[in-house]
This record gives structure tokens, sequence and C-alpha cells, in this order.
């Protein structure tokens, strides 16, 4: 029999882990960003392959979305947009964050929670990333190795276009919060 535990989290709890995040975000600094990818993608793997709970599960398609808006060579994403998205994945990635990943049952629920507050604090970018692998998909089989050079200026036109979407969209919530 399921059991719904719905849980709100006060402001005072996103500013919590809204510092454990800028945390890791400074800690990211200094790592590199392929041993931060290349960790995330493991324990993708392992999430996947173990008994993890509903709630993680339900989250791993995020975080795989994620990962692969970072890893496109087709989406390329400038500085200030990746570091948010490297964070998270070395916060996934780090044992010892706010909840110990060991503890069973409950050991992974930090990390879905930093997960639902990235994906929504990105949510202009994944959306923008999610429309261009749409398109990319439409025009060209996916896994194409060799693209002509006609498509490769389409898909770089269709990114700028949603890239400038993104930004746009986060300026008006800017304005609408503020």
């Amino acid at each position: 029999m399921p059991f719904k535990l719905t849980i709100e989290l006060s402001d005072r709890d996103l500013r919590h882990f809204r510092r454990e995040l800028q945390r890791t975000r400074q800690s990211v600094s200094i790592a590199d960003d392929e041993e931060i990818l290349s960790a995330a993608a493991d324990a993708l793997q392992r999430m996947r392959s173990s008994d993890v709970p509903d709630f993680v599960t339900a989250r791993l398609v995020k975080l795989q979305l994620m990962l692969d808006m970072l890893t496109d060579p087709d989406w390329k994403m400038d500085e200030a947009d990746r570091s948010p998205v490297l964070a998270a994945l070395a916060y996934l990635c780090d044992p010892e964050d706010v909840i110990p990943d060991e503890i069973p049952g409950i050991g992974l629920l930090d990390d879905a929670v930093m997960i639902e507050l990235v994906f929504r604090e990105l949510r202009h970018e994944l959306d923008a990333y999610e429309d261009f692998r749409a398109f990319r998909n439409e025009l060209s089989p996916p896994r194409q190795r060799v693209r002509p050079p006609e498509l490769v200026e389409k898909l770089d036109r269709r990114r700028r276009q949603l890239v400038e979407r993104m930004t746009r969209r986060r300026r008006e919530e800017g304005v609408r919060a503020g």
C-alpha cells in the first residue's frame, strides 16, 4: 500500500538547500568538469542498477537530462549556464552531503530535493534544450556522426534562438519576482 508523504519546504529550508548548493558550486570551481560529469554518470548508472527509493527513481530522468545537456556537442553552454548544473551534479556525487547517502530509505532524500530545486531553477534552460533535441531529431536521425554543413547551420541557428528565448524568460521572471 503506497504511503504519500508531502513535505513543504519553508523559505528557511530552501535557503538552507541553496546554501548547500552554493557551497558545492564553490567546490566545483576547483574540480574538473570532466571529473564531475564522469562521477555523475557513474552515480546515475549505480542508481539505475540498484534498489533506490521511488522518489529518487522518478528524478533520474531529470538527472539524465541535465547530464545530456552538459555533454551534448551540439548544445554549447557558456560557463555561467554550465556552473549551476555542474554544481547540482557535484552535490549528487558527494556522499557526505546534508543526509549521508548510506542511510537506508532517506539517504538520497536531500539529493532528490536538490535535483528538484535545480530543475526548477533551470527550467528555462532545460525546456530550451528539450526543444532543441526535438528539433534536431526531426531534422536528422539520432547519433548521425557526420552532418552536412546546412544541417549544422540550422542546428546552430535554432540553438541561438532557444538560448535567446531562455535568456528572455529568465529576465522576465526576474522582473516579475523583483
